[in-house]
C-alpha cells in the first residue's frame, strides 16, 4: 500500500511538471492567454495547494505582458482610419475583460513562498465596450445598406454574414433584422421544379406529386429553395425539370425448374459387432452403440413469379437568366417482382429451414402495371436526391 501510494504522488508531481513547463512555453512563445488558461484550471483545483504554487507568478507575468500587448495593438488600431480595425478593436476590449473575469473568482492569490499576494492591475473596460460596440454597429449597418442596394447574390450572402454577427454583438440594432432578412431572400437560389412525361405510359398520380414534392428530399437548405407550386412575385433563377423518357414494364412471367434435394439424417443406432459376431462391451459392460443415418430425399416443383419495370429519366438544370440549359443528368431506375412459390415431393426434412421459409404454398396477383411504375418511383427518388445533393449554383 505505501508503495502505491508513492507511485501515485510521483506520477501527480510529474503530472503537475509537465503542466508548469507547458505554461512556461506557452509564455515564452507569446501564448499568453493558454497561458493564462493552464493556470487557471490548475488554480481552481486548488489554489493553496503546495504543488499549484508554481502557477501564482506565471499567472501574474502572463497577464501583465497580455494586457501589454493588447493595449500596444488597440493604440496602433485607434490611429488607424481603416474601418476594418473597428472590429478587432471590440473584439479586443473584450477579450481583456473576459481574461480578467477569469482570473477575479480566484482572488485573492497568495504566493506562500515569498508571503505576498498576487498583484493585477484590473481595469474597467465597459464605457470602452460599448463605445466600440456603437461604432462598429453603425458601420457595419450603414456598410450592409449600400452593399445589399447592388450586391450579387453570393455578395448578398456576405451581406447577410455581417448583420448575423451585428446581431449577435448588438441584438436588434435599429433595422438590422430587416437588412438581415432582405440579404437572406437575395442571396437565397430560388429553383422551380417542374415533372415532365414523355413517355408512352401514364405516371401514377401519387407518384408524380411525391417527385415532385422536394420537402421530403430534405435538401432545401439556408440558400437554396426548391419551389413545385410558382410564386408569381418571385424572380426564380433556375427551372429543375424531371423529364420521365421512357418506362418499359416486362411481361409477367413464371419460371419453373425442379430441384431434388438429397440429406443423411440420423435414425435411431445399431450395435457394433466383433468379429465373432457379438455385439461390442465397453469398460463397464454396456452394449457400444452407434448412430444409424439414412439418406432422405425430397423433389421440388418450385415457381418464381417474375416482372419488371424500367424507368429511364433526365434531370435538367436551365439558367432562367440566360435560359440555357447549364446540366443534364440521366437517371435509370428498377423494379423486380420476384415471388416463389412451390409445392414438395417427398421427405420435407430434405430442406433447409430458410429455404422453407420462402417457398410459398401458392402463387399470388402480380402487381399491376401502376404500381410497379410508383415502386420504381421510390429507387428514382433516391438517385435524383443524389444528383441535387452535387448540385452547385452560381
Amino acid at each position: 500500500m505505501k508503495r502505491l501510494l508513492i507511485v501515485v504522488t510521483a506520477l501527480v508531481l510529474l503530472a503537475s511538471c509537465s503542466s508548469v513547463k507547458k505554461t512556461e512555453t506557452a509564455i515564452n512563445e507569446g501564448d499568453f492567454d493558454q497561458a493564462i488558461n493552464i493556470a487557471v484550471e490548475n488554480l481552481v483545483d486548488g489554489k493553496n495547494s503546495k504543488r499549484n504554487q508554481e502557477y501564482i507568478p506565471l499567472l501574474e507575468r502572463a497577464f501583465k505582458k497580455a494586457t501589454e500587448q493588447d493595449q500596444m495593438q488597440l493604440q496602433r488600431w485607434q490611429l488607424d482610419p481603416n474601418p476594418a480595425v473597428l472590429e478587432p478593436i471590440y473584439e479586443t476590449y473584450l477579450r481583456m475583460d473576459r481574461r480578467q473575469n477569469r482570473i477575479r473568482p480566484l482572488l485573492p492569490l497568495k504566493s506562500l513562498k515569498n508571503n505576498r499576494l498576487a498583484q493585477f492591475e484590473f481595469q474597467d473596460y465597459h464605457s470602452e465596450i460599448l463605445a466600440s460596440r456603437t461604432i462598429l454597429s453603425d458601420y457595419l449597418l450603414d456598410n450592409s445598406k449600400e452593399a445589399i442596394a447592388v450586391a450579387t447574390i453570393m455578395e448578398s450572402r456576405e451581406v447577410y454574414n455581417d448583420l448575423r454577427y451585428l446581431d449577435k454583438i448588438n441584438p436588434n440594432f435599429r433595422d438590422t433584422r430587416a437588412l438581415m432578412q432582405q440579404a437572406l431572400e437575395q442571396g437565397t437560389h430560388y429553383i422551380l421544379v417542374g415533372l415532365q412525361n414523355q413517355s408512352q405510359t401514364v405516371l401514377p398520380e401519387r407518384l408524380e406529386e411525391e417527385l415532385l414534392n422536394f420537402s421530403t428530399y430534405g435538401i432545401n437548405d439556408q440558400w437554396t429553395q426548391y419551389h413545385n407550386n410558382k410564386i408569381n412575385a418571385l424572380d426564380y433563377d433556375y427551372d429543375l425539370d424531371i423529364i420521365i423518357d421512357r418506362i418499359v414494364i416486362s411481361p409477367e412471367q413464371v419460371l419453373q425448374k425442379e430441384l431434388i434435394k438429397e440429406k443423411q439424417i440420423k435414425d435411431g443406432f445399431i450395435y457394433e459387432y466383433d468379429t465373432n459376431g457379438n455385439v461390442k462391451k465397453d469398460s463397464l459392460g454396456n452394449d457400444i452403440k452407434k448412430d444409424k443415418f439414412i439418406t432422405i430425399k425430397a423433389n421440388v416443383i418450385q415457381n418464381t413469379q417474375l416482372k419488371e419495370s424500367n424507368v429511364n429519366a433526365i434531370v435538367q438544370l436551365k439558367d432562367k437568366r440566360t435560359l440555357q440549359v447549364v446540366d443534364r443528368f440521366p437517371v435509370n431506375s428498377s423494379f423486380v417482382f420476384t415471388y416463389i412459390y412451390g409445392s414438395i415431393y417427398g421427405d420435407r426434412r430434405a430442406l433447409e429451414a430458410n429455404y422453407l421459409e420462402t417457398l410459398n404454398p401458392q402463387s399470388v396477383n402480380f402487381p399491376p402495371d401502376e404500381q410497379m411504375v410508383y415502386d420504381t418511383g421510390e429507387d428514382l427518388k433516391l438517385k435524383i436526391k443524389q444528383i441535387l445533393n452535387r448540385l452547385t449554383y452560381n
